[in-house]
């Protein structure tokens, strides 16, 4: 993993150094979403270039950059003809004649709404930019940053490069091109080892290594959705997962097998894992805060407990309700809301995370052996509900009933599911976000606000009762499929919420951000791990003063003004 460290200047030897380019300034109008404003840019033209670093403020080393002393201000013209617009995510390489280091210019958008995730995604593009012969770049940082506090920012350029340096080679046989290797952001801060009074190079550092924890955690979730489903199934994904958290402080995991999983009445995992010849197993780890926690806002003496539960298919066939063959392509990733919230758990000591996790992983196969369910079968749920099982491709809302049933006889004070659960929600939301549904809406939106901070976006799907009618089943308590090609995303939340009693629960079906078709920006060509940084994010600030208020408008639970 790519190692990321800060520094007051320019190390020897580096083989890229970003330099952070804005275009447009606060008031400005046209293009940096400006409203007029004595001496603004004109509609139709385009605002001006700037250095977002101040390299007055770095020593003659930093300021000299790869031996070409940059100007106070960009040429902005000579960079338009290279096609060189600043924007967000935007690399240009600049080679000095003699040899020598990249200049590598990030563009990050306007200045007016200048934010974390832009930030990060010029990281993850000098990353990209750097080369593939190895190597440490530097990034230019600025003393006083536009966008958001050093510490927020600090994580998201983390994040960005540490996960933009992600590949997936353990079946390939030729040796691959190494990347950028090292990654050391050099603050104008604190130059030439200067104090730092104001705490600015702190926050930073602090910054960086709180983003690179949670994109390790992200790594790791990405490798297991990664290999093969031969290679990674239930009995190995257990195994693989409970010795990465062996060592956790204030960690525990326990692992169910066949036997222990039938004598819970785990009916509807038992069901899907029917036609497999891979027994199931269910993964419970657990992490408790050293310190006790912040104590909840109703009993400031109870440590907050949030509990995590995501399906873990590790491949489906869809059962007797066979997949067509390219459906079937990329369904080792249909465990990855377990590899998820089990990788989370295991960044939670390295964070102080401040609140008790539980994360519940029911693990299974979908297959149509000869023992497999058949469509009309019906199912009884751990909590005893019954299911009538109509389609066998709907499997990930059996095992997750039961997974959520024990979930909520834990009395946590939030559920929170992830699952690729319906196809629905990639045609209503395409792959650049997940839904998110849930019976409370101060818990939703936390959830959304943590997913803004951490570029994993959210959008809210209402459960309105009245769809309730979808599932209703002739011959059981419930259906597993709601009407053909209606809100099949909502039809699948419906079923989830008759499992978690009056706990708040929210549900993130992630069928569609799950995956990625390409490598770009922070992402690479396969598992994303969609969710690991919203939930840290979420839980760090779980019971703290700043997350008591909803951010996106709603102020007491059980408003459902989602729906």
């Amino acid at each position: 993993m790519l190692d990321v460290k800060i520094a007051p200047r320019v190390p020897e030897g580096v083989v890229a150094i970003g330099v952070p380019v804005v275009s447009g300034r606060v008031g400005e109008v046209g293009g940096v979403g400006g409203v007029g404003g004595v001496g603004g840019t004109p509609r139709g033209e385009p605002a001006p270039f700037e250095w977002i670093c101040r390299l007055g403020e770095l020593d003659d080393a930093s300021a000299r950059v790869a031996g070409m002393l940059l100007p106070d201000a960009p040429d902005e013209a000579w960079l338009r003809r290279q096609g060189f617009e600043a924007a967000s995510g935007q690399s240009l390489v600049l080679r000095a004649a003699g040899g020598g280091p990249s200049v590598v210019l990030l563009g990050l958008g306007a200045r007016a709404g200048l934010d974390a995730q832009r930030w990060r995604l010029a990281a993850a593009a000098l990353v990209r930019a750097g080369g593939s012969g190895g190597g440490t770049a530097a990034l230019l940082l600025p003393a006083d940053p536009p966008g958001g506090d050093p510490r927020a920012l600090g994580a998201a350029i983390a994040e960005g490069a540490v996960l933009a340096s992600y590949r997936f080679d353990a079946y390939r046989t030729a040796t691959t091109p190494v990347g950028i290797e090292r990654l050391v952001a050099v603050s104008g801060s604190a130059p030439s080892g200067a104090s730092d009074p104001s705490g600015v190079t702190e926050a930073w550092a602090d910054g960086l290594r709180r983003g690179a924890i949670g994109a390790s955690a992200t790594a790791f979730a990405r490798d297991l959705v990664n290999t093969p489903a031969s290679d990674m199934t239930p009995r190995r994904l257990a195994e693989l997962v409970a010795e990465r958290l062996s060592d956790r402080p204030g960690t525990t995991v326990e692992v169910w097998d066949e036997e222990r999983i039938t004598a819970e009445r785990l009916g509807g995992v038992l069901a899907v894992a029917r036609g497999s010849a891979e027994p199931p197993r269910l993964v419970r780890a657990t992490y408790t805060p050293a310190d006790g926690g912040p104590g909840g806002t109703t009993d400031p003496g109870r440590v907050p407990h949030v509990v995590l539960v995501g399906k873990g298919i590790t491949f489906d066939s869809g059962g007797l309700s066979l997949k067509s063959a390219d459906g079937m392509m990329t369904m080792k990733t249909d465990m990855s809301g377990a590899a998820i919230v089990l990788s989370v758990v295991s960044a939670c000591a390295d964070l102080s995370v401040p609140v008790k996790v539980t994360a519940i992983a029911p693990l299974a196969e979908n297959m149509p052996g000869g023992r497999a369910q058949k469509p009309g079968d019906v199912c009884t749920a751990r909590n005893g509900l019954t299911i009538e099982v109509l389609n066998t491709d709907a499997e990930g809302r059996l095992v997750l009933a039961d997974a959520l049933a024990l979930a909520a006889e834990l009395s946590p004070d939030a559920i929170v599911d992830l699952a690729t659960l319906t196809g629905a929600q990639v045609v209503a939301l395409g792959t650049g976000m997940a839904a998110v549904l849930g019976n409370d809406d101060v818990l939703v939106d936390r959830l959304r606000a943590s997913g803004d901070r951490t570029g994993e976006r959210l959008w809210p799907l209402p459960l309105p009762d009245d769809y309730a009618e979808h599932i209703e089943s002739e011959v059981a308590d419930m259906k597993n499929m709601g009407r053909s090609r209606e809100a099949g995303t909502i039809a699948g939340a419906m079923l989830l919420a008759r499992f978690v009693g009056d706990v708040p629960w929210a549900h993130l079906d992630i069928a569609g951000p799950a995956r990625s078709a390409e490598s770009s920006g922070y992402l690479a060509k396969g598992a994303t791990a969609f969710g690991v940084r919203a939930l840290l994010d979420f839980l760090s600030r779980y019971g703290a003063a700043d997350g008591a208020a909803s951010p996106h408008g709603a102020t007491e639970r059980g408003t459902r003004t989602h729906g």
